[in-house]
Parts: structure tokens; C-alpha cells; sequence
């Protein structure tokens, strides 16, 4: 006959370890660790809400190898259509605007600078221009806004009480070099 002590004990150490994965699993359904349906929905919801940020992050780099190549292309043109390769062009450009705009140069002065940086040579430009305040106006309007690049550094305003103005303009343009 089998014997029952044996067996007895054998169900209490069995029942014993049945009610510690029962205490243990209570615990842990109500720890703050599981958390609770709401709190699991709460840090979804966070995280799908940071997975759309991220996405509309690195929306500009879809494509980019393409957007790489149109803005070389860009680039190009650019320095093709604004940089000349002959001072003459800058000193005809800068006469054909004052032209246009009923401006008079008295003198320009010129002065290459002594390094070139990305195959360009800064020209490096001071006019004394004169004519009425109007038309100046529109001769830097459309020094600004000419094809050709120009910066303009500093303009000095002068006159006399009777007569045109006076205008001290400092500016630069680029010429390509090696071309």
C-alpha cells in the first residue's frame, strides 16, 4: 500500500508552490511595472504619436540623391548665368544699368583681389554716381536685382542744395576664373 505520508507531503509542498505562482502572479498584475490597460493605450498612443513626429523629421530626406543632382544642376547654372568671365561684362553691365536707370557715372574704380576661392576672383568696385534721388534708388534697385552678381558694401549719400545727387556706392561682383 502506498504510503500517505509521503504522498501528503508531496501535496502540500505542490500546493505550497501552486499558492506562491498564485501570490506572484497577483502581485504582478498589480504592480506598477505590468500597469494597467489604460497606462499600456497611454504609452502607445505616446509612441505612435513620436513615430509620426520622427517620420515628418526625415520627410525632406526622402529622394535625396535626386534633390542632390537637380541642385548640383542648380549650382551650375548658377555660376554659369551670374559669374562672367570678363571683366568687360561686369564694367558693360554696370554702365547698362545706369543707363537704363538715367544715372551718371563720374568714376568707378576697380581692384581685383589677390585670391581666387572656389575658382572666383572678387572685383572689388567704387562708383561716384550722380543723378536725382529717384533714379539712383532704382539704379541700386537694379544693381540688387540684375542677372549678374553684385554686392553692394556700403553707399554714401551726398549733394549739393542745387542739382543732382551725390552717391559713393562700394560693391563687389565675381568673376570665374579658369574658364
Amino acid at each position: 500500500m502506498p504510503d500517505l505520508r509521503q504522498t501528503r507531503k508531496k501535496m502540500k509542498l505542490t500546493l505550497a508552490v501552486l499558492a506562491g505562482v498564485d501570490l506572484l502572479a497577483a502581485v504582478l498584475y498589480f504592480s506598477p511595472v505590468v500597469g494597467s490597460a489604460e497606462s499600456r493605450q497611454m504609452e502607445k498612443n505616446q509612441l505612435q504619436a513620436e513615430l509620426t513626429a520622427k517620420t515628418r523629421q526625415v520627410a525632406p530626406l526622402k529622394d535625396l540623391p535626386q534633390k542632390v543632382n537637380i541642385a548640383k544642376g542648380q549650382i551650375s547654372d548658377f555660376y554659369r548665368n551670374r559669374f562672367p568671365s570678363q571683366n568687360s561684362q561686369i564694367y558693360m553691365e554696370l554702365g547698362k544699368i545706369a543707363a537704363a536707370n538715367s544715372v551718371k557715372i563720374d568714376q568707378v574704380r576697380y581692384k581685383p583681389a589677390d585670391t581666387t576661392s572656389n575658382g572666383l576672383l572678387p572685383i572689388e568696385m567704387e562708383a561716384d554716381l550722380s543723378g536725382s534721388y529717384a533714379s539712383l534708388a532704382h539704379f541700386i534697385n537694379a544693381i540688387e536685382r540684375d542677372e549678374m552678381f553684385f554686392i553692394i558694401n556700403s553707399v554714401t549719400l551726398g549733394g549739393e542744395p542745387q542739382g543732382d545727387v551725390k552717391l559713393s556706392v562700394k560693391l563687389e561682383a565675381y568673376l570665374k576664373v579658369g574658364t
